[in-house]
């Protein structure tokens, strides 16, 4: 006995050996299976508890309606061996409801003893610290929780990672091709997620693309050939478009920092049958890009930090995109811009600059900011204020083109003049914005370095004088000057025509009319000029009809090209100055008034003798020069009351001869109002409503 219960222990023992030995294997092959999954491509098998459907799941239980089966993915420590319909609740409850899904597979939670133990623990304690977990499809991790399995699957897919190895069945393509102006451009899976993958495409953006476009091909009018820079290319959608549509008449480079990016942008210049040229040294800059013959539909791609390339080489037109703020790139933009060029940038910090993260707005901008009715335009102003003080900096002054303010981000365009007079000038334009919040009343502060005693007293209104306590706040600085061209917008709306950029049309009218503030304009899209030559940023510039001799040479213009104004410095009358801001009509609304139509009442102020127009900023904004009592005058003059009572005896007081212009409101087009107010006059008033209200309460 004793010999047998000894050779039992060593059976026992070299069995623990044995088990012991195959452990250590297995953990040694896993260790090595992981570092292949890593490196290997081709497709090994999966975990039993990643299946298609819960029938699969259960075909590894092989249920029987007689007999007791174990969960396969639970240890039997954990769940005993039960009957069918028990084991059928516990998959279905405990593994697949929790799964996370995953093309069509499902990764279903496992408790078997998988993941690694801590060596501290021996005995029984093992089982109770084995908590559930996940087994990734593409990768061999295994994960706890829920939630962090399904980011560690976001985050394969934004890199691209959508093969899985365990899946025989041939993965889906990784990029997709979508289609932008008649230009093809290469995509990852989740291109539209910004910050999650290295090429950002958002096709919501197509309107930016397309006024970006027609600013350059204004441009390309005026000189030729010119030096255009994508500066964050991410897939090179925008470059493309410029070479595939200008052609011989610009010059691209499409950069980006990342080489992921750089390469999707070579496989989209392929895509579309551009040639690349790559890295060039800017000593050999003029020998590669000789030949316009050769190089007509080339494009360069770099990949250096944006500031580096704006600091070593010069361009006629810059474009800034960032994710974010482009306050960091200014500096370098405007370093080494061309004369007469172009710089324009898009800011999609929208956050900060429409006053919903004011602490932002002051760390990125400098500026003082509050949520106001024209929250859009005043964004619009900080970046352009921005931009003047990054331009000056750099002895060169802006001439503001084109500011749209839209839901996803501020655009702005400007030309560069060089020299220190243009400077200052553009730097006198910014200024303090004192804003009464109480009417929503805005005035810009006088020039000057005196103090006021008394700055309420810049303000139309009259608030601080009836309201207790302050009543403005100071903006800014801001850029008080205009921030549209109309000339330079008639011209891009005749470039959208000629190249059929439907998209921006529409609002490139409606900017053409707030520009010049009118309600209504002929739109001429055969013949954009009105003469020979158009003065522009106090220049006169020769429309596309002269000769070319005109164009650019080497990155300076002709001396016949461009004849500068003797009056350039001669400021324009006040009556033609552009109208700051805008009036949002449902703001200053009269309660228990019916407000005329927008378009009405645009005529309304125009017969008035002031000049409006509609906005993009705002659907219901109104641009005048008419100040707020005024405006609020005539939308009371030509409001309607809402209700009977009101015209009898009414809380509104309705000056004289309204009751006049009302019946010949009722005249034109309100027939049914006329009717109700004849109806209202016999019927029972507010006040006499009110005088026999305590006398039918005291009756119930």
């Amino acid at each position: 006995k004793v010999k047998s219960n000894n050779l039992d222990v060593k059976i026992t023992e070299s069995e623990l050996e044995t088990e012991e030995k195959g452990m250590e294997e297995e953990s040694a092959r896993e260790s090595d299976s992981n570092i292949l999954d890593v490196s290997s491509d081709y497709p090994r098998e999966k975990h039993i508890s990643i299946q298609r459907h819960l029938a699969d799941l259960e075909k590894l239980a092989d249920l029987k309606e007689d007999e007791k089966k174990p969960c396969p993915l639970c240890p039997e420590e954990k769940f005993k061996a039960c009957y069918s319909h028990k084991l059928h609740r516990h998959l279905q409850n405990l593994h697949w409801k929790v799964s996370v899904e995953f093309e069509g597979y499902r990764m279903c939670i496992c408790h078997l003893p998988c993941r690694p133990v801590k060596p501290n623990l021996v005995g029984d304690q093992t089982f109770s610290k084995m908590g559930a977990h996940y087994h990734c499809i593409i990768c061999s991790a295994t994960i706890t929780r829920r939630t962090d399995m399904i980011g560690h699957i976001n985050r394969h897919v934004n890199k691209g990672e959508t093969e899985s190895r365990f899946i025989t069945v041939p993965a889906p393509k990784s990029h997709e091709v979508l289609k932008e102006s008649a230009t093809d451009v290469q995509v990852l899976p989740n291109y539209s997620t910004p910050h999650k993958t290295d090429s950002y495409f958002n096709p919501k953006m197509k309107l930016n693309r397309q006024l970006i476009f027609c600013a350059l091909a204004v441009l390309a009018e005026e000189r030729k050939p010119i030096e255009c820079l994508d500066a964050f290319g991410a897939t090179g959608i925008m470059g493309l478009q410029w070479a595939k549509h200008l052609r011989s008449s610009v010059k691209v480079t499409i950069n980006d920092c990342n080489e992921k990016s750089v390469t999707m942008i070579q496989e989209n210049c392929h895509l579309n049958k551009m040639k690349v040229k790559l890295n060039t040294k800017e000593d050999d800059n003029d020998e590669a890009m000789g030949d316009g013959e050769e190089n007509t539909d080339t494009i360069e791609v770099t990949k250096m930090d944006a500031n580096v390339i704006m600091h070593l080489r010069s361009f006629d037109f810059i474009h800034l995109d960032p994710f974010g703020t482009s306050v960091n790139y200014l500096d370098s933009a405007f370093k080494n811009v061309r004369n007469f060029g172009i710089v324009s940038l898009t800011s999609t910090d929208i956050s900060s600059l429409y006053a919903k993260a004011q602490h932002v707005a002051l760390r990125h901008y400098g500026c003082n900011i509050v949520r106001t009715e024209y929250y859009k335009e005043l964004a619009a102003r900080i970046v352009i204020a921005a931009v003047t003080r990054a331009a000056a900096r750099c002895n060169k002054g802006i001439e503001v083109l084109l500011a749209v303010a839209l839901e996803h981000f501020v655009l702005v365009v400007v030309r560069v003049l060089r020299g220190p007079s243009p400077a200052d000038d553009s730097a006198k334009k910014i200024r303090y914005l004192i804003h009464c919040q109480w009417c929503e009343e805005r005035i810009f502060q006088k020039e000057g370095n005196m103090v006021e005693e008394n700055p309420y007293q810049q303000l139309p209104c009259d608030c601080h004088g009836s309201m207790p306590g302050k009543t403005a706040v100071v903006l800014g600085p801001l850029w008080s000057g205009a921030v549209f061209n109309p000339g330079f917008l008639r011209r891009m709306l005749f470039e959208a025509v000629q190249y059929g950029l439907d998209e921006a049309q529409p609002l490139l009218k409606t900017l053409v009319c707030e520009a010049e503030c009118t309600t209504s304009k002929h739109f001429s899209t055969h013949s954009p000029y009105d003469e020979n030559k158009q003065e522009e940023c106090g220049v006169y510039i020769k429309t596309p009809n002269t000769s070319a001799e005109s164009y650019l040479v080497h990155g300076k213009r002709k001396s016949d090209e461009v004849i500068w104004n003797a009056a350039k410095r001669h400021k324009p009358e006040s009556s033609a100055e552009h109208p700051a801001f805008y009036y949002n009509i449902h703001r200053h609304s009269i309660k228990g008034m019916n407000m005329p139509k927008l378009n009405k009442f645009l005529n309304y102020l125009s017969e008035a003798g002031y000049r409006v127009s509609r906005t993009h900023f705002d659907p219901m904004g109104v641009r005048t020069n008419a100040p707020l009592a005024q405006f609020k005058t005539i939308l009371m003059k030509y409001s309607t009351p809402t209700y009977a009572g009101g015209q009898a005896e009414g809380p509104v007081h309705v000056p004289e001869g309204v009751q006049a212009e009302q019946a010949q409101a009722a005249a034109d087009g309100k027939a049914e109002d006329a009717e109700f107010l004849e109806d209202g006059k016999s019927g029972v008033t507010a006040a006499a409503f009110m005088k026999d209200y305590p006398t039918h309460c005291a009756a119930e």
